[in-house]
């Protein structure tokens, strides 16, 4: 790992832990702008990384996690926010004085704490999310220029080693994102809000047409599409965003359905200046997002 003159960023050895659509465009992109000099790839699916290695995402993949850990400069966690701390625990003994773990979870929170405590000495966590992606899934879908002009969240600690966090604040740089710094809490805060509550919604209003009559489905335009993109998202990735950002989430979907009930009152009442004054409330404000 080198973090010399001109703040030159290069990891020898780079483990990206598991490799779908983020963690496989990662690599491309390191791939890209010459950031690491050899990526070794874990996940549960052989075949998945043997493809992997085919289309020159990875340099070699491992199935045991220790071994695809061990002398590594640079470990990222790219699995389900879930079963980070269990492979936190499985790792920490196998990670090399000065490496750098980080992830590209959606919730932070107390999983950047608990990866903290988890870490041995010598080696450090940064906490990272890159708002990036889609709701397709797979290798098939990586490219490197996925994380250009998007916005990454790092959410260092008072814990924080500060040449790490210049490190992988470089390393984002370095593939064109935009690098915002949080703490892990407002993280959790901010994105319950932008992100998971939305996806819930996404997943309950198409479950309400299919338990209504799924046949409707066939009848969607573009705006049930549009609306409805990401209820196409991984159902496992999702659960475990959900129960691990709960509490925040809870809160949201309670102010939600108060802004349902809201509307639905208007509607028995016939109040039409009511319901047009919420919808033209909403409508200013969603033409104000970039």
């Amino acid at each position: 790992m080198n973090y010399g003159l001109k703040n030159r960023i290069f990891f020898n050895k780079v483990t990206i832990l598991g490799v779908g659509l983020i963690g496989a465009s990662l690599a491309l992109a390191l791939k890209k702008k010459k950031l690491c000099g050899h990526i070794t790839g874990y996940g549960r699916t052989e075949d998945n990384l043997r493809k992997a290695k085919k289309k020159k995402i990875i340099d070699s993949l491992e199935l045991d996690l220790i071994k695809a850990c061990a002398d590594s400069d640079l470990i990222v966690f790219s699995s389900p926010v879930g079963s980070f701390i269990n492979t936190a625990k499985k790792i920490k003994g196998s990670l090399k004085k000065g490496a750098i773990v980080t992830d590209v979870g959606s919730v932070k929170g107390t999983i950047v704490r608990e990866m903290e405590a988890l870490m041995p000495e010598g080696v450090s966590f940064v906490g990272g999310h890159p708002i990036a992606g889609s709701e397709k899934a797979g290798i098939d879908k990586a490219k490197a220029n996925l994380f250009s002009g998007a916005r990454c969240i790092l959410t260092p600690t008072e814990r924080t080693d500060k040449i790490s966090l210049r490190m992988i604040t470089g390393l984002w740089r370095k593939i064109s994102a935009s690098v915002t710094i949080m703490s892990p809490e407002e993280h959790d805060r901010v994105y319950a809000a932008v992100s998971h509550l939305p996806h819930i919604i996404a997943y309950a209003l198409v479950n309400t047409i299919t338990d209504i009559n799924s046949a409707y489905l066939k009848f969607a335009g573009q705006g049930f599409k549009d609306t409805t993109r990401i209820a196409a998202s991984s159902p496992e990735l999702w659960r475990d965003i959900c129960i691990t950002n709960r509490e925040n989430i809870l809160w949201l979907l309670n102010r939600f359905k108060e802004n349902l009930d809201e509307l639905a009152g208007y509607l028995q009442r016939g109040e039409t200046k009511a319901i047009e004054k919420k919808f033209k409330k909403a409508k200013e404000s969603r033409e104000n997002v970039r």
